[in-house]
C-alpha cells in the first residue's frame, strides 16, 4: 500500500515526490529474488519484473545518460541481462539492488559508447506520466546543479525508493559517503527552487 506522498517542491511546482511504501519490505523482497531467479524461463516472471521497475530503471538510466531514448535502450538491455542471469542466490542476495545494480551499469556503458559534448537536460519525464513539461523541464534544470553521483543518488533514493545501504552497495561506497552526498545534494536542490533550509 502506497502512502500519501511527501513534496518537495519549489514555489508552486513539484520536485520531488517521495512515497513510503507500506508493503513489507521482506516479503517483497522475496518475492523480487524468485521473480528473477525465475525469469530467465518464464516470461510472466520477467513481465512481473518490468512493470514492477521499469520506471525506476528508466529514471536512474537517464540520470546517467541524459538520453531519452539512451534510457529507454537501457531499460530494455537491462531486462534482457535478467533473462541471462545465473549465479543469482535468492535466499542472499537482494533482488531490487540487483536490478538497479544492472540498470547502472548498462547506463554507465551505453553513455560511454554514445557520449555527448554537451551535459544539457531537456524535457523528460523521471517515471510518473502525470507530470506536466513545467514540472520535467523545471526537475531537469535543478538536477544540472548536482554532479553525477549526486544526481544518481538522488534518482535512486527517491524515485526508485532505494535505501543508503542498498545504494552504496550498488555504487561501491561506503553508506556515510551516500547519505553525505545525498544530503548535499537536497541542499543544493532546495537552494536553487528557492526553499528555505531546515
Amino acid at each position: 500500500m502506497i502512502a500519501e506522498p511527501n513534496i518537495l517542491s519549489g514555489g508552486e511546482r513539484v520536485i520531488i515526490k517521495l512515497y513510503e511504501n507500506t508493503a513489507s519490505s521482506a516479503d517483497n523482497e522475496v518475492n523480487i529474488n524468485d521473480l528473477i531467479v525465475q525469469c530467465s524461463s518464464s516470461k510472466k516472471c520477467l513481465s512481473i519484473l518490468y512493470e514492477m521497475f521499469r520506471k525506476s530503471v528508466f529514471s536512474l538510466a537517464f540520470s546517467i545518460t541524459s538520453d531519452y531514448h539512451l534510457s529507454e535502450d537501457c531499460v530494455i538491455e537491462t531486462f534482457v541481462r535478467l533473462t541471462q542471469v545465473k549465479g543469482f542466490d535468492p535466499s542472499k542476495g537482494d533482488g531490487k539492488g540487483y536490478i538497479h545494480t544492472i540498470a547502472r551499469n548498462v547506463a554507465l556503458e551505453m553513455r560511454r559508447r554514445h557520449r555527448r559534448d554537451q551535459e544539457d537536460y531537456y524535457i523528460q519525464s523521471y517515471g510518473d506520466a502525470d507530470k506536466t513539461a513545467e514540472d520535467s523541464v523545471f526537475i531537469s534544470q535543478l538536477l544540472m546543479y548536482l554532479n553525477d553521483k549526486q544526481r544518481q543518488i538522488v534518482v535512486m533514493k527517491c524515485c526508485s525508493e532505494l535505501t543508503f545501504k542498498e545504494i552504496a552497495k550498488i555504487m561501491k561506497c561506503p553508506e556515510s559517503t551516500v547519505k553525505s552526498r545525498y544530503k548535499k545534494a537536497l541542499s543544493i536542490l532546495k537552494e536553487k527552487a528557492g526553499v528555505e533550509n531546515e
